[in-house]
């Protein structure tokens, strides 16, 4: 019975294990194909649906890559590439199919970085977000600029996420600190939502997502927040967010790990028929301000930034919308490198659990000033902890100051350096106590504690008379 058993496996791993062909694969065979990977790599992945399927009724497949598919982990963040957000635009959709495939197979083999890297993050890959544009553009050839580029209702997927960036620029402009999870003060839509935008809203409130890439076609560009211009300016105004630093960094990864995406001396892509003298994105190595590109609302980009925990960048993946099946496996080695250096980028900044005597804190409040020039410099974008009091905070080499707050409790700040190449994030994790158990906290008589070490928490003592003597004396916390 055992020799049968055997023989059976061995069988159906021969079957599973064909080489995945490079070729435009239909809605039936895209979830084939992913059926395909998870019975090569059971442990390690999960095929799911999101909650609605397209107008057509044609589901939107994810493959989630981890050592535990289908439960968050503290410590391991969380990534994501969506493809095929506009149904011409086709690579994307290839290129993650791809690169499950090549995800599991490096891992059967025993790959270390693979292997580390799967163990130590949860990827899910969202080949199609528009299969029915897809489908469109397929069926009638591929070639027109624009025909599949909506969803079966004619609209486009990438202008039908709710505008936050209205929001956060008026809170701005009334001198108002509040730059994240902006969905709440959300008061109208400017259209209806889409049964596939609908999907992944919820996907992206329902998973902590620290990283995310969009994938797109129609230049050769990693184009980062925000997307939408301050003035309302169409084109040429550079709209910088609180973390610009950090997404211009994400966006020259992706630039720099291609094979010549941010190289000057390239071609640049023609912009349509009638525009044969298109800007080459090389000369300014590869990535792009969104709006200093051109100006769009309601893009997937800054709602990611603006309504969750996650950073989210856009790639334009080439100069051909549908690319021709020949060009699919090219395009493939061209673009591995940086699809994997991107998903890296979750163990870049800092990362850790906020927690009081009784267990974790969730929704805490995670804000930042970098400190590494002579000036300080808060970035006025805070993110917050998850179910496991648990925070993964994206930054560029250099020295932070970072605290953890929540209603009830006294905030607790450290001093971090974040070193260059980054392969793990910085562990800092803070234990709050609650305002019910202390006399006072001296920063009420206006005195502020300086000399802080790298890693050395800012304490509250419950003796007042301690609190004052260290602060006018030492300048420094004690313990």
């Amino acid at each position: 019975m055992m020799a049968v058993f055997k023989s059976l496996c061995f069988v159906l791993f021969v079957t599973a294990s064909a080489e995945f062909v490079w070729k435009h694969h239909n809605n039936e065979e895209l979830s084939l194909i992913l059926d395909e990977v998870h019975e090569k790599c059971p442990n390690i992945t999960r095929v799911y649906t999101l909650t609605e399927p397209s107008v057509r009724n044609v589901p939107l497949y994810v493959i989630e890559f981890a050592d535990s598919p289908g439960f968050h982990q503290p410590y391991k963040p969380e990534v994501k590439y969506v493809g095929n957000i506009h149904g011409n635009e086709v690579l994307g959709r290839e290129l993650l199919l791809g690169l499950a495939n090549y995800l599991c197979d490096q891992y059967n083999k025993r790959d270390r970085h693979i292997r580390t890297l799967i163990h130590n993050t949860r990827i899910h890959l969202l080949p199609s977000m528009n299969p029915d544009g897809w489908q469109l553009s397929t069926d009638t050839g591929g070639q027109d600029y624009l025909i599949g580029r909506n969803n079966n209702h004619s609209v486009d997927l990438n202008r039908n996420f709710p505008d936050l960036d209205a929001i956060t620029f008026e809170f701005e402009r009334q001198g108002i600190s509040h730059n994240n999870h902006l969905l709440k003060d959300l008061t109208r839509l400017a259209a209806p939502l889409e049964p596939e935008t609908r999907s992944v809203m919820r996907w992206i409130m329902s998973v902590p997502f620290v990283l995310s890439a969009a994938m797109h076609g129609g230049d050769l560009v990693a184009n980062y927040p925000y997307d939408e211009s301050r003035s309302g300016a169409p084109v040429s105004e550079y709209s910088a967010s609180p973390d610009d630093d950090t997404f211009r960094e994400l966006a020259m990864t992706y630039a720099d790990a291609h094979a010549d995406m941010s190289s000057r001396s390239r071609p640049g892509c023609h912009a349509g028929p009638d525009d044969a003298g298109a800007y080459n994105f090389g000369k300014q190595g590869g990535v792009t301000n969104g709006a200093a590109w051109y100006s769009l609302k309601g893009g997937m980009q800054d709602f990611n930034y603006l309504a969750t925990n996650a950073f989210e960048i856009t790639l334009e993946l080439g100069c051909q919308k549908y690319t021709p099946e020949k060009e699919l496996e090219k395009e493939w080695i061209r673009n591995k490198d940086a699809l994997l250096a991107f998903i890296w980028k979750a163990h870049s900044g800092v990362k850790g659990i906020v927690s009081d005597d009784s267990g974790f804190i969730q929704n805490a409040v995670i804000s930042v000033v970098n400190i590494t020039g002579p000036v300080p410099r808060p970035i006025r974008h805070d993110i917050t902890t998850g179910a496991y009091g648990d925070y993964y905070r994206l930054l560029t080499p250099g020295h932070y100051e970072v605290t953890a707050n929540h209603p009830g409790y006294f905030p607790v700040s450290r001093i971090v350096t974040v070193p260059k190449h980054q392969t793990s994030a910085r562990v800092v994790n803070f234990r709050l106590e609650p305002t019910t158990s202390w006399f006072d906290d001296y920063s009420s008589f206006g005195l502020y504690p300086h000399g802080l070490r790298d890693g050395q928490p800012r304490i509250y003592k419950r003796d007042l008379y301690r609190q004052l003597t260290d602060a006018l004396l030492d300048h420094r916390d004690s313990h």
